[in-house]
């Protein structure tokens, strides 16, 4: 049969996964030649080379059935491919697997067998037939009680996507609140959810700001203005004490409960967010094939 050490051989000619190169060594009775191939036609060691590449673009989407919703980030190379419909239509598949399966992590999700495939091998081929990297990137699962509601959104074709569970309103209040955290980017939905680290990093800035501008003032003040402007910022980043963008007057939180509701929980996905995007250099590159010419 084969070695080990053929699997790791494999792999490095063909860069697809180990799981994928025994697969192939098994099907083709541990004849490398005969592996590649296989890998090829399958479509994985074409993928496989796109690992190194930089999926940013993509898309989210997001659906809700009875008591569960969900909401998916999956990434493309380019933001043209995010809008094919093989893309979409994979998007909206996924979206479908994870709501009638038992799946907790990225990992669990792309084991769910759909036939003889699994979604990973749906991935893979859709890599290759589409001809960039294609990363399913998250998902959130988020679950309601029957006297609470879903507030869902996308904005700009599903760059933003956000789910809000709000209980003792009903929908259109609990979208008013999606929208609002589509539109301004809450980090947290109460204050005491924003991260310690955070908070401290604010406030050694604010400090530092507020020393320099207020030079020869008594510690005290100084201190009440850094209160002041962290105040500011939470105001700033988490939902509820955000201004509501439809009636700037009032919170988020008290239009909520005005209208007899309380929020529960939030999820917010931004495509691409913490992906460090490949910087072009299209005059370089230009240059390049000039010189390489």
């Amino acid at each position: 049969m084969f070695k080990a050490s053929d699997v790791k051989e494999l792999r490095e000619k063909t860069g697809a996964g180990m799981m994928d190169c025994k697969k192939a060594l098994e099907a083709c009775e541990g004849d490398m030649d005969k592996a590649i191939d296989w890998l090829r036609e399958k479509g994985i060691a074409k993928a496989a080379k796109k690992e190194s590449r930089i999926a940013a673009e993509g898309l989210c989407q997001i659906k809700a059935e009875g008591n569960t919703a969900v909401m998916v980030e999956v990434n493309s190379e380019t933001d043209f491919v995010a809008k094919n419909e093989e893309f979409t239509g994979f998007v909206d598949y996924l979206v479908d697997q994870i709501l009638t399966n038992d799946v907790k992590t990225v990992e669990d999700v792309l084991t769910v067998k759909d036939g003889s495939e699994t979604i990973s091998d749906k991935l893979v081929a859709l890599t290759a037939k589409i001809g960039e990297k294609i990363s399913f990137r998250r998902f959130e699962k988020v679950t309601k009680n029957d006297d609470e509601v879903f507030g869902t959104y996308k904005h700009m074709g599903g760059k933003i996507g956000v789910i809000v569970v709000v209980k003792g309103a009903n929908e259109e209040i609990a979208k008013d609140v999606a929208m609002q955290a589509a539109a301004m980017n809450p980090i947290a939905l109460k204050r005491e959810d924003v991260p310690a680290e955070l908070v401290e990093k604010e406030k050694h800035f604010i400090t530092e700001e507020v020393k320099q501008q207020s030079a020869g003032k008594p510690e005290d003040v100084i201190e009440k203005m850094v209160v002041g402007k962290l105040e500011k910022y939470y105001k700033e980043v988490v939902l509820v004490e955000q201004a509501f963008i439809k009636e700037n007057k009032m919170t988020v939180a008290k239009y909520v409960s005005d209208n007899g509701g309380e929020i529960l929980s939030m999820v917010r996905f931004a495509v691409g967010e913490g992906i460090e995007k490949k910087q072009e250099n299209f005059a370089e590159e230009v240059m390049s094939q000039i010189q390489g010419a």
